[in-house]
Formats: structure tokens, sequence, C-alpha cells
């Protein structure tokens, strides 16, 4: 797995040459081959961790103070289609959309529970719809879960991307 911030990449929403405190921004390889690389900084959370900005310093609004953030993060595609993710994936839930986000995930500790809806998949193919279920698990046991990332990628309105990923290994409940 290998995760980019890069903001320079015209093709995200959040695309721009200079962050929030004016300095250039630039393409922050952040995890490769799953191997964690580099945290992103601006001036002051730089200066605090002896280091150098990464460009990376984000606004809330025109009058918000700059704090270290991510524009324009992507995980590099793979090599497979959606098709073929869910044809090896079996049985599962492919989840569509999550509510809760706000309020169920622990920044700190990793731990997050939200809810989800999406479609059953049955037999490598799409099946009913489900909705309120919860799936919680760590952001740390989900990524170290990951078992294939899918060529799909599609930039969102914001600051990341959206592709196929197939997880391994979650529960959920609410079924």
């Amino acid at each position: 797995m290998t995760l980019v911030d890069d903001p320079t990449d015209f093709r995200a929403f959040g695309a721009a040459s200079h962050d929030g405190e004016g300095l250039a921004c630039r393409r922050n390889l952040l995890l490769a081959d799953g191997v964690l690389l580099m945290f992103v900084y601006d001036t002051v959370s730089a200066r605090r961790a002896g280091t150098r900005s990464t460009g990376s310093a984000v606004r809330g609004g025109f009058a918000g103070t700059p704090s270290a953030g991510c524009r324009a993060l992507v995980l590099e595609p793979g090599t497979r289609g959606q098709d073929q993710i869910l044809a090896s994936v079996g049985d599962g839930l492919y989840v569509q959309s999550v509510t809760g986000i706000h309020s169920g995930v622990n920044p700190v500790s990793g731990d997050f529970s939200v809810g989800a809806e999406g479609l059953m998949i049955q037999d490598g193919a799409l099946g009913p719809p489900v909705r309120e279920v919860t799936v919680a698990s760590t952001l740390q046991r989900m990524l170290q879960s990951v078992v294939d990332i899918g060529n799909d990628l599609r930039w969102l309105p914001g600051t990341a991307a959206g592709q196929t990923l197939a997880i391994a290994d979650m529960q959920l409940s609410g079924e």
C-alpha cells in the first residue's frame, strides 16, 4: 500500500501551488509498501518536531489559522478493476457510505465505530441493499487488512479520492 498527498496533482479538487502559509506545495509520500515514511507538517508543527515544513498547511477558511493537513490524499491505484476485486471477495459488504465519522472515530487511539450502508456481495457479485449496519475496528487493523486496491481511482470533492478497496476481517453488526 502506497499513500501519497500530492496537492500539485491538477486532477485533485484540493490542488494548489501553495499551502495555507504561502509555502510551495509538493508531493509527499506518506506510506510506501505499507511502511510509514513521513508525517505532514506546517511551520509550527515542524518546528516543534525539529524538522522542516512539508508544504502542508491547510486553513478552515480565509480567517482561520493554519494547521498541518492533507489536500489531495490518495492510495496509488492497483492493477485490478472493481469486478475482479468483487469476484475475489466472494461474500461481504460493499460499503457505499458511512455516517458518524465526526463522532465515531478516535484520532488518538484509532478506534472507530461508524454507521454504514451499501450492498451485500454474494458469490462475487453485488446483491441486495443493506442499511443501518455498524462497522467497527481500529484504523491500524483496517490498514493492515487491506488485501486489494482497485485501479478505479475517482477524485472526490474535498481532499481525497475514492476507489475500490477489499478489506478482510471486518466485523459487522445490525444485519
